[in-house]
């Protein structure tokens, strides 16, 4: 009679007390950011519930609610997509070339300044365009104004002080430069080996083998510190509000004297004098920021999940 083996049944391992811990503390930290982000928008929206019931003539301007923040929308978009158009491919070429160009002793000093370049406060960063930048746009700006004036961008007449939206843009791109350089070069380093020794067996020359391997492996991190450089520019207050002189209106013209203020900046600017119904009109534009930034945040985690099923090891 032949002996018959049953097999014992599955069962789970009991959680050690370090583990129970470490789950509690990982799912309350989770819970707790939903608390918090769930208690930042019932303040804003019961803030900026004055404002929202409030006739047209008693908001600051006397037109609105919706013409009041339409330019500061604006002009928040404005700079930060622009500032993100130019940051974006100066990030991944400089990754690419500290990932797979740079000599190992370059890359390591650069990575060290690359990560230096984050940390800097965004006043210093306001200061240099201020001082510095803004007057080296004087001559290049007039150029454009009189060469490309047809195109809307450089339509002018150019600022003589060079505080213009330009200026402002360029100092966002420099400022969210360094945080899409770090993610996107610490997905290069993570590509597989595999994967670029077999471009490169293949035959494939070095650009070949980072277009085929390197940049459809980190094309999500890419995507998630982009967007995550989009969300420092769209609320930056300091640098906008040092550089930028500002006088209201929806204009295109980023040359020009008349620029269209961003949101952060007009609250840090108009709050310490303002009272009453004006606090709540600038709280309902801080809400109308709140929802942006948490609709690109949406939006690439949403682009980031249809990707989630590419893995490096397969």
């Amino acid at each position: 009679m032949a002996s018959t083996t049953e097999r014992p049944p599955a069962n789970k391992v009991p959680l050690r007390p370090g583990d129970r811990i470490f789950s509690g503390i990982s799912t309350g930290s989770g819970v707790l950011i939903l608390v918090v982000l769930a208690g930042v928008a019932a303040f804003l929206l019961a803030e900026a519930w004055p404002s929202l019931t409030a006739p047209a003539e008693q908001i600051p301007g006397g037109k609105g609610l919706v013409l009041y923040i339409w330019p500061l929308l604006f002009g928040t978009l404005l700079s930060a997509l622009f500032a993100l158009v130019i940051a974006a491919p100066l990030a991944v070429a400089i990754a690419l070339f500290v990932t797979y160009y740079a000599p190992r002793s370059i890359a390591k000093v650069l990575g060290y300044l690359i990560d230096l370049l984050a940390a800097v406060p965004s006043i210093i960063f306001g200061l240099w365009g201020f001082t510095q930048l803004a007057p080296l746009t004087v001559d290049p700006t007039t150029w454009l104004s009189e060469n490309l004036g047809f195109i809307p961008f450089f339509a002018g007449p150019p600022s003589a002080t060079g505080r213009t939206m330009l200026v402002a843009i360029i100092v966002l791109a420099v400022m969210i430069l360094p945080i899409i350089t770090a993610v996107v070069r610490e997905a290069f380093m993570q590509t597989p080996r595999l994967h670029e020794e077999a471009a490169l067996a293949l035959g494939a020359t070095r650009w070949e083998m980072i277009r085929t391997a390197a940049l459809p492996f980190g094309r999500s991190s890419i995507i998630g510190a982009s967007m995550l450089g989009l969300g420092r520019a769209l609320g930056e207050t300091m640098a906008v509000a040092i550089v930028l002189s500002v006088s209201g209106g929806v204009t295109f013209n980023l040359i020009g004297s008349g620029n269209p203020s961003t949101i952060a900046a007009n609250i840090a600017l108009q709050f310490p004098e303002s009272t009453g119904i004006a606090v709540n009109t600038l709280i309902a534009s801080g809400l109308v920021l709140f929802a942006i930034t948490l609709i690109v945040n949406m939006s690439a985690r949403a682009v980031i999940n249809r990707r989630k099923e590419f893995s490096g090891a397969n």
